[in-house]
């Protein structure tokens, strides 16, 4: 089994098990916001580190924000399966960059 879908299976295991002193359940003991704050808090800290140009602190900041990817997925009922399907269509794409509307900064 993938590693992720592994990471899925374990929060999908917290969710539905409540296991005492699990930061997985606390996450969803608080809900939604929590669970969205965390994300953008461990988005932010990818930003940075990879900014920063050091990484292995990118790589752990990467893996945090997955996992809470994971929770959120969760926590909103996405099956894993969906997700890997979407990137499995996507990869098949080729040619589509998209084109992006020019600002004009003088005005």
């Amino acid at each position: 089994m993938d590693v992720l879908q592994e990471l899925y299976e374990t929060v999908l295991s917290r969710k539905e098990a409540q296991v005492e002193g699990s930061y997985t359940c606390y996450l969803f003991e608080k809900g939604t916001d929590k669970i969205l704050k965390k994300c953008g808090e461990e988005c932010s800290e990818v930003i940075i580190a990879a900014k920063n140009k050091k990484n292995p602190e990118t790589v752990g900041e990467i893996s945090d924000l997955l996992y809470h990817l994971m929770v959120l997925m969760v926590n909103e009922g996405i099956p894993f399966n969906e997700v890997e399907a979407e990137l499995a269509r996507r990869s098949e794409k080729t040619g589509n960059l998209k084109q992006f509307h020019q600002v004009d900064r003088d005005s």
